[in-house]
């Protein structure tokens, strides 16, 4: 192994890399071998997704070159199968790098004789999908790590469609780019005859605001209540701009802002983690509502794909709603306006994932609507929307890691369109004379009471992945007959798909009699196992207590 990598090192270093680059290997060289082993040790992964990685130099690192090399594979694979000309759009958000990385892609590309289209300026994973289906392109590649810490970076893959790729176009891509084994096999520069760049301005973000408005459902509410109290924060990410637009357009008034975190920074000064999911990502936020009086907080993370909100609860209290409960209350508030509105006719449908809230399922068939039950990741959601085109109306759809989408401009999770509907919601409610709170509460009442939760085990290095197959063994060998004193009634294996109706994955679920539901799910990208708690009932609370106690032993 040690004679491999130092072999890689000395071929990055005897090869045709930039002096910077050189300069960096020798300082690990000499100062930090255990670093400069984990830099070159492997490739890093261009998996179904893309990349995603610690940026730095190195084999095993995102960087100018790695970024290339994925690019020229993803190339490759557009020219053998796919009909000319062909065309792709680019964009990219706050880290560290984005905007290089993603203009090294644009080169790459036109080198090869595909057409780019490329942002001028960050822009969230939305308008490039929305630019994707807009200019008919036949790919997009979106720079970015999501919500991950400011080490990282990552490269994502959507298709014509707009929605990240699926199978079988991504194991397909995902062999060419194992095929470009080293740098000198990438056409970085484009030369003569190169294929055009053509940069992408405010006029995308015109046609993508005015095609959301379409959408919205209540705007008198928002009129009556413009003077409604909103905070919302980008964390330094890709939210920006366009979020306080969709706001003005829809007529808020009072709008505030976290100054600190409205700067575009990449190294996310002002929070632990850029991720919404987290309170601490909040917390500046939420104390500018509580100095203004407002309402509703609201956040997104760097590429603009998640949201979280806090809201005030019955004592006035801040308290921060979890992706569940967000996307249950605007699956309501959606579906009754498209009721009162006259807009259902059993044609419509809503998508949610197997491990999101079963409160989703309730509400839709309450309205008439028929529900999908999609694997963890949006991507799913996106292929049923895509096999459903012309044929059902999609509504909206949603999962629990603070993800959701309304209508079908738009073929990923969609942080913009959500702000602005939950906006629209909150000033709905307080036509009703209720909070966004009160109109959870009253969800609750109509549907029950919902309480999920998750845990997640960390089992590192080859032993902790031997661990967790084990566990998945013994969980599929040997089922729990029993879940908070309630027997279990159901079992769903999701390795197989002649039972489920899809893709198969390494998934469990297990229902009690009582309606819960526990699913265990490896991780695909971490050594972690995860436990997905959906628990029902007055006593949710304390089930949830014995459930988590159960698992995590």
């Amino acid at each position: 192994m040690e004679t491999n990598f130092l072999q890689t090192v000395q071929n990055w270093l005897d090869g045709n890399f930039d002096e910077a680059t050189k300069a960096q290997i020798l300082a690990l060289k000499e100062n930090d071998m255990t670093e400069l082993e984990d830099a070159f040790y492997r490739n890093l992964e261009f998996g179904t997704g893309g990349l995603r990685g610690i940026m730095g130099v190195g084999t095993n690192r995102m960087n100018k070159y790695t970024v290339g090399m994925a690019t020229q594979g993803l190339a490759n694979y557009m020219k053998a199968n796919l009909e000319g000309p062909l065309s792709v759009c680019i964009s990219f958000d706050s880290r560290n790098n984005s905007p290089e990385f993603a203009q090294i892609a644009a080169n790459v590309l036109a080198a090869n004789g595909i057409k780019v289209y490329i942002f001028n300026k960050l822009h969230p994973i939305a308008l490039m999908s929305y630019s994707v289906r807009t200019k008919k392109a036949n790919a997009g590649i979106m720079i970015t790590a999501s919500h991950n810490p400011k080490e990282y970076n990552g490269y994502k893959v959507f298709w014509s469609d707009g929605a990240q790729v699926t199978s079988p176009v991504d194991k397909d891509i995902v062999a060419e780019v194992a095929k470009i084994t080293d740098p000198s096999m990438v056409r970085f520069e484009p030369g003569e005859g190169a294929a055009p760049i053509e940069v992408m301005g405010h006029e995308m973000d015109e046609a993508y605001l005015n095609s959301v408005m379409t959408l919205m459902l209540s705007p008198e509410a928002c009129a009556a209540h413009k003077d409604l109290k909103i905070v919302y924060t980008p964390i330094h990410g890709s939210g920006v701009e366009i979020v306080p637009e969709f706001l003005a357009k829809l007529g808020f008034e009072n709008v505030y802002h976290v100054p600190e975190q409205d700067v575009v920074d990449g190294n996310f000064p002002t929070v632990k983690s850029p991720n919404p999911e987290e309170p601490g990502a909040l917390a500046m936020a939420v104390a500018v509502a509580d100095k203004e009086g407002a309402d509703l907080v609201m956040a997104t993370d760097p590429d603009a794909d998640r949201i979280g909100i806090a809201v005030r609860d019955n004592e006035g209290k801040m308290v921060l709603l979890n992706g569940n409960q967000t996307a249950s209350i605007l699956t309501y508030y959606i579906l009754r306006r498209w009721s009162e509105l006259g807009k259902l006719d059993g044609k419509q449908y809503v998508v949610k994932t197997i491990v999101t809230s079963e409160l989703i399922r309730a509400i839709a068939e309450k309205f008439g609507v028929q529900v999908y039950n999609v694997l963890t990741g949006f991507k799913w959601i996106a292929d049923i929307v895509k096999k459903n085109e012309g044929k059902t109306t999609f509504v909206c759809g949603g999962e629990e890691s603070y993800g959701f989408n309304v209508g079908e401009f738009v073929r990923d999770k969609d942080a913009p369109i959500t702000c602005a509907f939950v906006a629209e919601c909150a000033a709905w409610a307080a036509e009703q004379g209720k909070t966004l709170y009160q109109l959870l509460q009253d969800i609750y009442a109509e549907f029950g009471y919902y309480k999920e939760s998750l845990i997640s085990l960390t089992k590192k290095g080859k032993a902790g992945l031997e661990e967790i197959a084990a566990m998945m063994v013994e969980y599929r060998n040997n089922p729990p007959k029993e879940m908070a004193g309630s027997p279990v009634v159901k079992v769903i294996d999701y390795s197989k798909p002649e039972e489920t109706g899809l893709p198969a994955s390494n998934v469990l679920q297990f229902y009690n009699e009582a309606g819960d539901v526990v699913t265990v799910r490896p991780s695909g990208t971490e050594p972690k196992i995860k436990f997905y708690f959906g628990i029902k009932g007055a006593d949710a609370d304390a089930k949830n207590e014995v459930l988590r106690a159960q698992f995590s032993k």
